[in-house]
């Protein structure tokens, strides 16, 4: 093999991007000391998003002083990449469950620290920002980013207030006119890898309320909060997010980048790839190396293995696919560009037990396929 390219997705809780990169590469280089590794680290757009970003593509962190999820100020960043027009922001940074610790409330938790991350990333003079929602502590419909950037919301009396999750129903009326003009003609993008819609018993506080602290009173709370919100959306701006798949990412954020900043909603790796050029990156590669903690039907949706297959496919290259494990019914991939998968556990053993064994594994698996790829090559060097 004369060129591959790296691009897997995290074993979650074992292995990061990275480091399966790091692994891939040392195997490869082993097996074919002469070949081009192209490593693009991916993230799903929460915690460790701004990192993946700049070990693909180059850049730097800027360091912003922001409000936390209790309006305490903290210090956080946002990435600039190489080139100096695109901002990467990962709302866990600022709005991120860690941060919260033992104070897990999303009635009181708010998202006003990424709205200052969106307000310096452009007025530092980048022209595009890719926010990527994930990890929250929030369920504020990103009420407290578009108050920070300038949206204002007024109760019935009239007065201005920062809603959070338990104040969305004091909403009476909402003038996004406000939003600051340093947000004009700036391309946002939102890498959001779920559909969930914005409430309901499918939405934001029912699905992710009780990981963020909510118990079941407040749960409907937080719910019937999100559907008012939706109804002023709707009455103030003209936008109906009831029904928009991933409105209820990220505590109903997904919704709120939309109705308030002019933002789309992206699948993370789309988002990845468009921004590395992923399509020029595997002309004339030989195989690409992609996977996953586990491939199964939620998989063939459009997350990072098959939204790496589709492409590929488009460009006749070959896709070896080395996850956790594989689940039944995901015989679809192979027709969607998937040429094989290998699964790195090779012993029957509980998760509990392998997720131990996880990098030995990994190195185990893809030493043995790169051992089968190069027997091959010289077998038809021999033809």
């Amino acid at each position: 093999m004369n060129k591959v390219v790296l691009i897997p997705d995290s074993f979650k809780g074992t292995l990061s991007s990275e480091t399966i990169c790091s692994i891939m590469a040392d195997k490869v280089k082993k097996h074919f000391p002469d070949c081009r590794v192209v490593s693009i680290p991916v993230a799903d757009g929460g915690e460790g998003s701004v990192d993946c970003f700049l070990a693909a593509v180059g850049g730097e962190k800027a360091a912003v002083t922001v409000k936390n999820p209790y309006f305490e100020d903290m210090q956080s960043f946002y990435g600039i990449l190489k080139g100096g027009d695109t901002a990467v922001i990962e709302m866990a940074s600022c709005a991120g469950l860690p941060l919260v610790e033992d104070r897990k409330n999303p009635l009181k938790t708010t998202t006003y620290g990424v709205g200052q991350l969106i307000l310096a990333a452009a007025e530092g003079g980048c022209k595009k920002i890719i926010v990527g929602l994930g990890g929250s502590s929030t369920n504020d419909g990103g009420c407290g980013a578009a108050a920070a950037a300038g949206v204002k919301f007024l109760d019935r009396a009239g007065n201005e207030f920062i809603p959070v999750g338990g104040t969305l129903k004091d909403i009476a009326s909402i003038d996004v006119s406000q939003c600051s003009k340093v947000l004009e003609n700036i391309e946002i993008v939102t890498m959001c890898d779920i559909d969930n819609p914005m409430y309901g018993t499918s939405g934001a506080a029912y699905v992710f309320g009780p990981q963020k602290g909510a118990d079941k009173d407040m749960v409907v709370e937080l719910d019937e909060g999100l559907r008012l919100l939706c109804d002023v959306i709707r009455k103030d701006t003209g936008l109906d997010l009831k029904d928009v798949p991933g409105g209820g990412a990220a505590g109903a954020m997904g919704a709120g980048m939309i109705a308030f900043f002019g933002s789309w909603l992206q699948m993370g790796i789309e988002t990845v790839l468009d921004t590395v050029g992923f399509d020029s990156v595997i002309e004339h590669a030989d195989m690409i190396f992609t996977g996953e903690g586990k491939i199964d039907t939620q998989s063939l949706r459009g997350k990072v293995v098959i939204g790496v297959a589709r492409r590929a496919k488009k460009k006749n290259v070959p896709v070896t696919v080395i996850v956790g494990g594989a689940d039944e019914g995901i015989e679809e991939a192979y027709d969607m560009g998937v040429t094989s998968i290998f699964t790195i556990n090779r012993l029957p053993q509980d998760f509990a037990v392998s997720r131990a064994k996880s990098r030995e594994n990994m190195e185990a698996t893809v030493d043995n396929v790169l051992r089968l790829i190069r027997s091959m090559s010289c077998k038809s060097m021999h033809i």
